[in-house]
């Protein structure tokens, strides 16, 4: 199971510069949270998908389905208990639950829905080392960049030995699919001592291979790979910083994508 989430395309988006698509994820991080209504974060999400499809990477996203699906629907389900509202569905055990409320699950559903996607399509369209060489042009510390680099390239990495052992057990007669969904999580619970031990002697291996290496954070250093920034990059944050601008002004001035007052 290959979960490595970069698909090499020839498309206008991974041509941007690294430091253009990490800002313009950032700005649809902050555009997403003007609105707290299913409707206007819908549109946000819509438009994530429609840059995915022009990218030609919506299959990377179809991989996570099953996470996109989870966030949502303990969203929807647990918001409504802890937001509240005057419109009152019904009450269980002292718990109330109102139509603003429950829009509200909706739309922090949908809201954590647009941030993993949006979070996707970096990594979908920029290859690791580009997204090393963007956080470094950015002013980020080398060891930092180095850091959080590493984390998204172990990531699936895990992610795939995880899914190896699981299939390892199966064959040796490990029941999965049978009981309820707690029975099943009773089962999965002792596979995650052979996955944390794989994750550990992973990591032991790339601190011995980068100290084998005469890895020093601090040295200088230059890069093969030179961006730059072009009239394409600026127009697409010139396109981002305008709708951000446009979507804070309906929300402080006209009020408008507000369910729950207060809150973004």
């Amino acid at each position: 199971m290959n979960l490595t989430f970069y698909n090499d395309e020839a498309t206008w988006l991974h041509r941007l510069d690294p430091r253009t698509k990490i800002g313009g994820v950032l700005l649809i991080f902050v555009i997403c949270l003007c609105f707290n209504h299913p409707l206007f974060i819908t549109v946000i999400l819509t438009g994530v998908l429609a840059i995915f499809t022009t990218a030609k990477s919506i299959k990377v996203l179809w991989k996570l389905r099953f996470l996109l699906v989870l966030l949502f629907v303990f969203s929807v389900v647990l918001w409504p208990f802890f937001i509240k509202g005057k419109t009152i569905l019904f009450q269980w055990h002292g718990l109330e639950v109102s139509s603003e409320s429950l829009l509200y699950g909706f739309a922090m559903g949908l809201r954590l829905m647009t941030f993993v996607s949006a979070g996707l399509l970096l990594l979908a369209t920029t290859k690791n080392e580009e997204i090393t060489n963007g956080l470094i042009r950015l002013g980020i510390p080398y060891p930092v960049a180095f850091a959080l680099a590493t984390a998204i390239r172990l990531a699936p990495t895990f992610a795939d030995a995880g899914t190896t052992i699981v299939q390892a057990q199966v064959s040796r007669g490990l029941d999965l699919d049978s009981k309820n969904i707690f029975g099943r999580f009773k089962r999965f619970a002792p596979l995650a001592i052979p996955i944390f031990i794989s994750a550990m002697r992973y990591t032991n291996f790339l601190a011995m291979a980068l100290e084998s290496k005469g890895f020093q954070p601090d040295a200088p250093r230059t890069s093969y790979y030179e961006p730059q920034i072009t009239g394409r990059d600026w127009l697409v944050l010139g396109f981002l910083t305008l709708t951000l601008a446009a979507c804070l002004y309906m929300r402080l001035s006209l009020h408008w994508g507000i369910i729950i007052s207060g809150r973004l």
